[in-house]
């Protein structure tokens, strides 16, 4: 949303250490941080632009503050689920209440525990409604589904009901497969509107997978092989908590059926947004414009270091630069050193061997990041 890395940004996790706004999840007492009034999102950038902004799904930069939702963010139009609310009224796949804009209406079909109106569908038809009432003029749209993120709930279990797999799997794919066939009436609505020509369409996912540590969660992805070689699950440093795939489709400006290897990371969609309605990009960010990548497959953005930190657990880090990675616990910590083309699922540490690599890393990582009051960095 704001075009910096997690060493630069407002909100560095779910869950802050210090200020921010206390709520309960889990009828546990917690505190989030929200974003705040004086930083800057891609909504912001592109309204400023001339587009007509939306979100709909979920929206977790708020926090539990009642002040900081989308529509304080950048955003026109809103139809989803805040944190604050769905913590307390729509923690599952069939919300019974949800946001149209300022207004927290019942969904229906949801009321009294009843599953008729799938969430993924409900983020689906506001999108497609957008679209229609918008055809006419620049939007941008977010949609934040949240399949096929934890509890494994799907409205059916076709076409893999008759899978010789447990139940859980057999769920896990249907709701993947639920969020494909939502993707497809999304392109299927830009085809009947005359969009498609002169919209670029951006899919990712925001982390590798298994939503909790836990021993079905972990049998479930690694019956898929969800991480092919990648080491490691979401949370994780390693390639298989913060690699993903990215997808981008624009008839006739990106080539089609084609596989860049460039690597890029969320920072980098706030320029490339703002390249793309040709105005300005706002200071302090640390993503690159990647039009010209996506143009060309086979081209590359220039070397630079990618950052990563998160605080889970325990303090961490990962740096990208060129073909190598680096992670290290706590800001005192050791770095391991992996190099990612002769070794993707990072079994060989080559610290001790890549000494120059080592320090460069360590130099860059002493100004990689400012403190946060928010979260404490050990």
């Amino acid at each position: 949303m704001t075009g910096q890395h997690t060493g630069h940004t407002r909100v560095r996790g779910n869950f802050c250490h210090l200020g921010g706004t206390l709520g309960y999840k889990n009828n546990r007492p917690t505190r989030r941080l929200n974003l705040f009034d004086e930083d800057t999102t891609v909504a912001h950038v592109l309204r400023e632009a001339g587009y007509r902004t939306c979100l709909t799904g979920k929206w977790h930069l708020g926090g539990y503050n009642p002040d900081a939702g989308p529509l304080s963010r950048g955003f026109d139009e809103f139809y989803g689920v805040l944190t604050r609310t769905s913590e307390l009224h729509s923690p599952s796949y069939w919300p019974a209440k949800w946001y149209e804009n300022e207004d927290l209406i019942d969904v229906p079909g949801n009321q009294d525990g009843q599953k008729g109106y799938y969430k993924t569908d409900l983020v689906t038809d506001c999108a497609i409604r957008f679209m229609e009432r918008n055809r006419e003029d620049p939007f941008f749209l977010y949609i934040a589904y949240s399949n096929p993120h934890s509890p494994f709930d799907a409205p059916e279990l076709n076409p893999y009901e008759k899978e010789s797999w447990p139940l859980e799997e057999k769920t896990y794919a249907a709701m993947i497969y639920r969020l494909d066939s939502c993707v497809g009436r999304i392109r299927q609505a830009l085809d009947r509107l005359s969009l498609a020509d002169h919209t670029i369409v951006f899919f990712v996912s925001d982390n590798g997978p298994r939503s909790e540590a836990r021993v079905d969660q972990t049998r479930v992805v690694n019956f898929f092989d969800s991480n092919g070689p990648l080491k490691g699950y979401k949370r994780d440093m390693y390639e298989g908590g913060i690699r993903v795939p990215g997808i981008v489709c624009w008839p006739g400006k990106v080539p089609a059926g084609q596989t860049s290897d460039a690597a890029w990371y969320f920072a980098d969609f706030l320029p490339t947004a703002a390249a793309l309605a040709e105005t300005e990009t706002p200071v302090n960010i640390d993503g690159i414009n990647l039009l010209p990548c996506l143009a060309e497959p086979d081209l590359h953005p220039p070397d630079r270091f990618l950052y990563w930190e998160f605080y889970e657990q325990s303090f961490r880090q990962a740096v990208r630069w060129k073909k190598w990675k680096a992670l290290r616990t706590g800001l005192k910590g050791e770095l391991e050193l992996y190099d990612l083309s002769t070794d993707l699922t990072e079994e060989n540490d080559v610290s001790r061997e890549n000494t120059e690599v080592v320090m460069a890393i360590e130099k860059y990582l002493e100004e990689a990041r400012v403190d946060s009051e928010h979260w404490i960095a050990e």
